[in-house]
């Protein structure tokens, strides 16, 4: 039995393959027919071109030689296409063209042919090439001007040089042009259009177009499927005999060599397109939908790889050449699973499983009863249509375009169909009883049968639109008939997809009737509209996408009736959108934005309820296990009703009243208050702004309040890095928002800001890959998160002087980690760095200093970071430095910057040495450079100020106070620089005065103070008698002093009132010793200063009193100007007496 299953497949093989054979033998017998006539027909064309037989000049004297139809046969010949070509010959044939021979060559080279007017073309040249010698001279001229490419240039029309390309090879084929002649010029062009081409490809369809009508010709190309049945058949096919073969392969590597970097650039397309459709199906998944600047990209990205891969795939066939490989997206699946994980994490699996509930709801809506085992095998289905995907783009289009018409209400359909003549009146009689009869059909068998009944007895055309409309037409009140009427749909849309398609139309026509209506009577039927589209979506009738739209569009005007349409709607189906893979996270973005409406708004409690309860329908909270509420006095009740309910943006001074009307002096209430307020995680997230303007508020009546809450909302976040649970990540978040709303409120001051920045980016961070740290693992990321946070707050006020500073170091040191987080091992292509933190991380860094150049590589930053600490601390490593104390590599990594008024040791956060570079700098603040910061730092404060406007606060006056010194080191001209500039100085007389007194001064004092004798300085310890009357001998004198690496010192003890003292010998590399000789040093570098300035002094004045000798006896004889000025005016009357209008003065 299975010899004889062999033979009738290889017979059924052999025959298959002969019907195949004799096809592409026809094919190829007429391929090769027509190729023989085309070669045989340029053969004769090129032989009489090569040979001309050209008419004596006697010929030229009988035809017409006047201008005016010669010049009327130029212009037509600019004009020319394939229709003119019988009359073009026919006027040449009695036109005399001796003397415009160049310009009809102009004209035929400058006309805007097309493909089909080529051949034509080729024949009118032969024909002037045959009758005038001069014509190909000229002709050639015009092409050598127009086929003359550079590199460089640009062309201008490309279509018109894709028909002169073929013009022009297609001339040297006829033999017009010589080979010696033409061949370099084509050759030339076509090198530079390829060269010229090999990254863009806009000259693809130029070289295709060659390929395809010359490339037989000048490169020997056949196609492919030719080739394949000639050698399969083994038929031989006629070649064209215009180039040797050695030529025709030089041509074709020209263009395989084009067709290799088309490829290429086809394959960077693919890989470009795809990555970027991965990019948007993430930001769909995240966002929800699309920003209209990537729909367009898409689309031009698209629209570009489609090209490109239609004019490869022409190039393949043409050449003969493999199409490359286009690797398949086959991580698409993989990474929705992935993408599904991702936004589903930290929700439990069941909650996706568990869309209907229970079993029977599930049999309810997915087994369906099977139609077509009633119909007969001769039925004429009708194939249900396919709905188009609709993108929410598409959607807004059609709403848009809408709004323009006034929309009717779809009660009754607006063209009635008139009702043909029944042959048997019995068949109205049927289709009335079934129709009064849906509304009894209340359970599932009921609604089958009843599907069955219509589809063997009432199964017209007429009779289905009469169930539309009874099943659009429902009662208002019934809606425990819309699941029923929406199976009954479903059944039926296998055999009679019309009835479910237009109950689908006519419900979207009624929801955008109610929508644009925007009145507030008939709730009944919206209700029943969105209850009705949500039934139909559970069968598959209704678009998702669709359903989802409407929810986007009810919550874009979410009040009154739309806020009932849309908890409708979320009832009925929303719990289905959750839990299905494709819509889970829209509908998990529109509920979060559902629920911010209500939280931002102010609703009846009606509306919040049902919105509520619509919410945790569609995605129930997590079961706790019965925790218990604490059991709270009623003040710490009232305290946290306060600030965590009643406290708004609104209602900021009400609740500030009933906080300071709180019995402060009680310790507890006192304490619980302090803990509420520091608990800013249990307020909402947009009042942590209210909670720090309610904070500054207290702390101008109860000052102690503020320490107590900073120092815990520092304490808090410092606790949350050392615990490190993903749990506490909001409450991180929030603590994080409140120390910026504390800075911009003047409850903390910048320095406290910055330790925390460093904070956030140094505690227990290993800054080598090979040492991942348990406080901050490599796919941890959210610090980078939080400083963002924090940066966005209150980084904006960081603008002006030294602030300004402070904060363009720490966003390098803030780049060089983030970098590291980037480059770390653990970031994948299948694990690849989350694109929403890079897009914060930058986002936040141009708000801040929108001309700032990112670094692009963690070398970069890594440079950046170094060159920074070479200039802000040159002694850093060094061993010979102050303090002595040897660094190892580990430490040269980023720490904290150490403030002016901190300890200057700084330990790392795990005790590893991890993260200490910047955090053990020892540095030193010139009296100049202290108060220089002042300055900025107050300058700083009130340009803060003025912004925000607020009350004055102690902290902020007493960080004044004492100099604000923080802990970022500039150079004296950059503190100059970032000063504000004072008023400009404008000379006048009193001043030239004012430098003469001053300089008189000066000198007056310095000579008092040469007289005073100089008083030694007064040590702060005596020097013991014993020690001071001990003198060395002779002999001590004259011995050599010994090389010692100690230097003695004398230890003074007191015990009881007796003082002893003992001899210590302290090395020279101590600190102690070492401060001795640098104090030592800078004793005698001042009186060496002393002394020169003092003979300075001396000279100086020595040498202005012999100038001033000088000055006094070459000095001119001055002349007494006011001789003969007018004398003053007294007026006749004198000058008022004051004594004897006032009276005498009195001596109190």
């Amino acid at each position: 039995m299975s010899e004889v299953e062999e033979t009738v497949s290889e017979s059924t093989e052999t025959s298959l393959q002969d019907a195949v054979s004799e096809e592409d033998k026809q094919f190829l017998t007429d391929y090769i027919k027509e190729t023989e006539q085309r070669l045989n027909a340029k053969e004769e064309i090129r032989a009489a071109n090569l040979n001309p037989n050209r008419p004596p000049e006697s010929y030229f004297s009988k035809l017409d030689s006047t201008l005016k139809r010669n010049t009327t046969f130029v212009k037509k010949l600019k004009n020319f296409s394939s229709i003119q070509l019988d009359t073009v010959l026919k006027d040449m044939t009695h036109l005399n063209l001796t003397k415009y021979v160049s310009e009809v060559a102009t004209a035929l080279v400058d006309a805007k042919l097309k493909m089909t007017d080529v051949a034509p073309a080729i024949r009118i040249c032969s024909f002037l090439h045959q009758t005038y010698a001069e014509f190909s001279s000229h002709f050639f001229e015009n092409w050598q001007r127009i086929l003359s490419l550079k590199v460089v240039d640009k062309i201008a029309n490309p279509s018109k040089l894709r028909v002169d390309l073929r013009f022009y090879a297609e001339l040297v084929n006829a033999g017009i042009f010589t080979h010696k002649q033409g061949l370099p010029l084509l050759g030339s062009a076509l090198t530079v259009l390829i060269n010229m081409d090999k990254e863009e490809h806009n000259n693809a369809s130029i070289i295709l177009s060659f390929c395809k009508h010359c490339g037989e010709d000048y490169a020997g190309l056949v196609s492919k499927r030719v080739r394949e049945i000639s050698e399969k058949l083994k038929i031989f096919i006629p070649k064209s005999k215009l180039l040797s073969p050695d030529k025709q392969q030089n041509v074709r590597l020209l263009l395989r060599d084009y067709y290799n970097s088309l490829c290429k650039h086809l394959l960077k397309e693919h890989k470009d397109l795809q990555a970027f459709e991965k990019q948007n199906r993430k930001i769909l998944q995240t966002r929800g939908e699309l920003s209209s600047e990537r729909k367009e990209k898409l689309e031009s990205l698209q629209v570009s790889y489609d090209r490109l891969l239609n004019n490869v795939q022409s190039f393949s066939d043409t050449l003969d050449e493999p199409m490359p490989e286009l690797p398949i997206d086959s991580e698409m699946k993989a990474e929705a699973e992935e993408s599904l994980k991702m936004i589903s994490e930290g929700e439990e699996s069941s909650i996706l499983e568990d869309m209907w509930g229970d079993e029977e709801t599930r049999r309810f809506y997915e087994v369906l009863p099977d139609l077509t085992v009633f119909l007969p095998g001769s039925y004429l289905k009708e194939v249900p249509k396919q709905d188009v995907p609709i993108s929410e783009e598409a959607l807004d289009e059609e709403i848009t375009f809408d709004e323009l018409e006034e929309t009717e209400k779809v009660d009754e359909p607006e063209a009635e169909v008139e009702e043909p003549q029944v042959s048997n009146i019995s068949n109205k009689i049927l289709l009335d009883a079934f129709i009064t009869h849906l509304p009894n059909c209340v359970n599932r068998e009921l609604i089958d049968n009843a599907a069955v009944h219509f589809l063997m007895n009432l199964n017209t055309k007429h009779n289905k639109k009469k169930l539309v409309k009874a099943l659009f037409g429902v009662s208002r009140i019934r809606l425990d008939l819309l699941p029923f009427y929406s199976r009954l749909a479903a059944i039926l849309y296998p055999v009679m997809p019309d009835v479910g398609n237009d109950l689908c139309s006519m419900l979207k026509h009624d929801f955008k009737y109610h929508v644009r209506k925007k009145d507030q009577i008939n709730i009944e039927s919206k209700v029943k509209v969105v209850r009705y589209i949500g039934e139909l979506v559970k069968f598959k009738l209704y678009s998702k996408i669709e359903a989802l739209y409407c929810l986007k569009v009810l919550l874009h005007d979410f009040t009154h009736h739309h806020i009932e349409m849309a908890c409708n709607l979320l009832e009925t189906c929303g719990r289905y959108l959750f839990c299905s893979p494709d819509s889970h996270q829209r509908t998990k973005v529109y509920l979060e934005q559902m629920m911010r409406k209500k939280a931002v708004t102010a609703l009846d409690s009606r509306y919040v309820t049902i919105i509520e309860n619509a919410y945790y329908y569609v995605n129930p909270p997590e079961l706790t296990g019965g925790v218990s509420k604490k059991d709270r006095p009623p003040i710490h009740e009232f305290i946290r009703k306060l600030l965590y309910q009643d406290l708004s943006k609104t209602n900021t001074d009400k609740v500030l009243k009933w906080m300071r009307k709180l019995d402060w002096e009680d310790e507890s209430v006192s304490s619980y208050a302090i803990k509420c307020l520091t608990a800013a995680y249990n307020v909402k997230y947009l009042n942590i702004r209210c909670v720090g303007s309610l904070l500054a508020g207290l702390v101008a009546h109860y000052e102690t309040i503020g320490p107590h809450v900073v120092d815990g909302v520092l304490e808090d976040i410092r606790l949350c890095m050392e615990i490190n649970l993903p749990k506490f990540n909001q409450r991180r978040i929030a603590m994080v928002k409140y120390l910026g709303e504390l800075y911009n409120y003047r409850m903390v001051e910048s320095g406290d800001i910055f330790r925390t920045l460093y904070l956030l980016i140094t505690f227990g961070v290993s800054m080598d890959h090979s040492i991942p740290s348990i406080l901050d693992p490599p796919d941890h990321l959210f610090r980078i998160r939080l400083v963002c946070t924090l940066l966005e707050t209150c980084g904006q006020y960081f603008s002006g002087g030294s602030s300004k500073k402070k904060l363009d170091y720490f966003l390098i040191f803030f780049q060089n980690y983030y970098w590291f987080k980037y480059t770390d091992p653990v970031w994948t292509a299948e694990n690849p760095f989350p694109v929403g933190i890079d897009y914060m991380y930058r986002d936040t860094l141009t708000m801040l200093r929108p001309k700032m150049q990112l670094f692009q590589s963690y070398k970069e930053a890594q440079c950046a970071v170094e060159e920074l600490r070479n200039t802000l601390y040159p002694t850093l490593g060094n061993p010979n430095a102050e303090d002595g104390i040897e660094r190892t590599d580990a430490e040269s990594d980023m720490g904290v910057i150490a403030e002016g008024d901190e300890d200057v040791t700084v330990t790392s956060g795990n005790g590893s040495g991890d993260a200490k570079g910047v955090a053990d700098l020892h540095f030193e603040e010139s009296e100049d450079c202290s108060e220089a910061q002042s300055e900025e730092d107050w300058t700083a404060d009130a340009e803060r100020d003025y912004t925000m406007g607020t009350q004055e606060n102690t902290q902020g006056d007493q960080s004044l106070s004492e100099g604000g010194t923080d802990g970022v080191i500039m150079d004296v001209p950059e503190l100059n620089a970032a000063l504000p500039s004072g008023p400009r100085r404008v000379s006048c007389p009193e001043d030239d005065d004012f430098l003469s007194a001053l300089d008189k001064m000066v000198s007056d004092n310095i000579q008092d103070r040469m007289r005073d004798s100089v008083k030694p300085q007064q040590v702060d310890i005596s020097v013991p008698l014993h020690v001071k009357s001990t003198k060395k001998t002779y002999e001590q004198l004259q011995e050599r002093p010994s090389d010692n690496s100690t230097v003695d010192f004398v230890l003074m003890l007191r015990k009881g009132n007796k003082q002893q003292y003992k001899n210590l010998a302290v090395p020279v590399s101590s600190e102690l010793a070492m401060n001795l000789r640098n104090r030592e040093q800078e004793q005698k570098e001042e009186k060496e200063r002393v002394k020169r300035l003092t003979l300075n002094i001396t000279e100086r004045q020595e040498e202005e009193d012999y100038q001033e000798t000088i000055n006094q006896s070459t000095r001119p004889v001055t002349v007494n100007l006011n001789r003969e000025r007018r004398q003053k005016y007294n007026h006749p009357k004198g000058a008022p007496d004051a004594d004897l209008i006032f009276g005498p003065k009195k001596i109190r």
